[in-house]
């Protein structure tokens, strides 16, 4: 008898696990709910821009706190550590015999050492009377005789800033008196008046006599010192003259005469501005990579350099005679 393979009917029930296999069952995908959007914040300043205002507003700082400090302290320093180089180098020519007596000497020479027991003033004078000479003392005009020569000699000095020689002319008086050593030797003049501008000249030179004529500054004010307004005189005479030598020039330059300025500087100044500004720059990028205080430490002495070079500009800018 045949038998027959009877297959099961399927019972809608899920068929028994067979052991060792599994049986692979779809999970449901969650969805997650979109959350709001935030507000955009506003931006911040980047810290680029804070580090450019910060290093543009020390450097200006730096500028003008040196160059308010040495006009008026240490451009006496400067001043003074100049003398004492004129009066070693004068010193030195005046006994070797090689100090000159005129007509031509070049300009930033001493050619001269004044004496004022009355304002307690000691001075070497240097030849020419531009804003760069009167820096370092009193400057002779070019165009008259050194101090003690017969003829009429001129020196002008400042009034308030570096060293202000010729600040106190004005308390001189007649009869005070004035000592000038040139190469040929030593001179003494007597105060005849003091005089300011408008003032009437003194009377003529008589000759054989040597006349020397102080010339400074004078202002009104609070800030009289530093706001010169009329040039002040101070005339002296002496009853005996050394010869002078012929050949002086018949005029000096504009940048020479009296409360005069000096429009040469401006191309150094340029420069010197050109090269503040390249500082502020690397400073800039230079505190990019590295720390502020570093930075500053290797910058300072670069700016404070060139802000005392920038002011010596400046001051040639300002009257001879201030």
């Amino acid at each position: 008898m045949t038998m027959t393979e009877q297959r099961p009917e399927p019972t809608g029930e899920a068929p028994a696990a067979t052991p060792g296999r599994r049986i692979a069952t779809r999970r449901p995908q969650l969805r997650m709910p979109r959350l709001p959007q935030r507000a955009a914040r506003a931006p911040r300043p980047s810290d680029d821009s804070l580090s450019v205002v910060s290093t543009a507003f020390t450097m200006v700082a730096i500028v003008c706190f040196w160059m308010l400090a040495q006009m008026l302290v240490l451009g006496d320093v400067s001043q003074a550590r100049s003398q004492d180089l004129l009066y070693d180098e004068f010193r030195t020519q005046v006994a070797s015999g090689t100090a000159p007596v005129g007509p031509i000497v070049p300009a930033g020479d001493p050619v001269a050492l004044l004496t004022i027991p009355a304002i307690g003033l000691e001075q070497v004078v240097v030849e020419g009377t531009a804003s760069g000479d009167t820096l370092a003392g009193p400057g002779h005009q070019r165009n008259t005789v050194l101090p003690g020569q017969e003829g009429a000699a001129v020196v002008a000095g400042r009034a308030a800033t570096y060293g202000a020689p010729f600040g106190r002319l004005t308390e001189l008086s007649p009869g005070d008196t004035i000592t000038a050593v040139i190469a040929q030797g030593t001179t003494t003049f007597e105060v005849l008046d003091v005089r300011h501008t408008g003032d009437p000249f003194p009377q003529p030179r008589a000759d054989g006599v040597a006349r020397l004529t102080l010339v400074s500054a004078e202002g009104s004010g609070a800030f009289a010192s530093l706001t010169p307004d009329e040039a002040v005189y101070v005339d002296a005479e002496a009853t005996e003259a050394f010869p002078a030598p012929a050949g002086r020039p018949s005029a000096i330059p504009e940048p020479e005469a009296v409360m005069a300025t000096d429009p040469g500087a401006l191309p150094l100044l340029a420069l010197l501005l050109a090269l503040l500004l390249a500082l502020t720059l690397a400073v800039i990028a230079a505190r990019q990579r590295w720390s502020t205080a570093l930075v500053w430490v290797v910058a300072s002495p670069l700016a404070v350099a060139l802000s005392w070079a920038t002011t010596d500009e400046v001051m040639r800018l300002l009257p001879n005679v201030m």
